[in-house]
């Protein structure tokens, strides 16, 4: 009886007209409103300005005076000399990130999962996590002392064994090496935590019966953490794919140099260098938006590919 009025109240209560339940809760609604207003003005708001993708932008016309020129920007990124170079670049960053930096942050949290000392394991928690907090101008000085041809640390330590010093940060093949896994070192154990915490949820005495049963370590990570974690990692995988073509501006530029510019230019460095250095406001607008239309593109794919196979998904 009590689950049936309940029942009958919840479905009267999601009947009523939408002004008198934010009348009703409008304490709730004032609370929300500064996240409302923010997304409107700095999110939002400024989608207007995209249109300048779509014109020759100038400044003293302003956006809705500027001249409309189509696709015209499009199609010449498309037909620069750059957009391979840029193209590749930014493709092959993200996906060996993908497949470095998405997979050991899970290795990590199911491996400390099963550390039963509860000091160790949080000493762990902090050494991973702490480097999350320096700043990328910080960790890329802290790259050019360590790998300084020479009094860096590692080539000091090749030339002990008998090699040559290596200029690692003027070295195109070497950027991307060093791009990604400099970003694990810092990301790894923070990403970690959003794994133990969904970890967390996993009844013990599952593992006590599998304990019982003699399953190992390895076979109770297998058949019930990962399982556990699945649905997280499936809408942690998505939301990675999604933001595939935005690699982190601020760490490459601050690499950047013209001996490794082969590896390093991407499509952000491109749109800076264009936009604000170049002053082509139209053009880099142009191909910041392609840029985002193709993280978008994925997102809807791999959201829609998640629900066709019947695992967790963004909607």
């Amino acid at each position: 009886m009590e689950a049936d009025s309940s029942r009958k109240a919840f479905a009267a209560a999601k009947a009523a007209p939408t002004w008198k339940r934010i009348r009703k809760h409008y304490q709730l609604y004032v609370f929300l409103l500064p996240t409302i207003v923010y997304f409107l003005v700095f999110q939002y708001g400024p989608m207007y300005g995209l249109t300048i993708a779509f014109k020759q932008f100038v400044a003293v016309k302003g956006i809705a005076g500027s001249p409309w020129v189509g696709f015209a920007h499009f199609e010449r990124f498309f037909h620069s000399f750059q957009f391979a170079t840029v193209l590749r670049n930014t493709l092959l960053i993200s996906l060996y990130e993908l497949l470095v930096a998405f997979p050991l942050p899970i290795v990590l949290a199911l491996l400390l999962n099963q550390v039963g000392h509860a000091r160790f394991k949080k000493l762990v928690q902090t050494v991973t996590y702490a480097p999350h907090f320096i700043s990328a101008v910080v960790i890329v000085g802290m790259l050019y002392l360590l790998l300084s041809p020479r009094s860096g640390l590692v080539n000091r330590l090749i030339v002990l064994l008998g090699g040559e010093p290596v200029y690692f940060m003027a070295s195109a093949d070497w950027f991307k090496t060093i791009f990604v896994f400099s970003g694990v070192w810092q990301n790894a154990g923070w990403s970690m935590i959003v794994y133990l915490a969904a970890l967390t949820a996993v009844n013990p005495d599952l593992h006590e019966a599998a304990v019982m049963d003699g399953a190992s370590k390895a076979r109770r990570i297998w058949h019930i953490d990962v399982p556990a974690v699945l649905p997280t990692i499936m809408i942690m995988f998505i939301l990675n794919v999604g933001s595939f073509m935005s690699v982190g501006f601020e760490k490459i530029y601050l690499m950047q140099n013209p001996l490794n510019l082969a590896s390093s230019e991407v499509i952000q460095t491109y749109v800076y260098k264009t936009g604000l250095l170049g002053a082509q406001y139209s053009y880099s607008a142009a191909v910041g938006l392609f840029n985002s239309l193709v993280n978008f593109v994925l997102l809807l794919a791999f959201n829609r590919l998640a629900k066709s196979l019947k695992q967790a998904s963004l909607w």
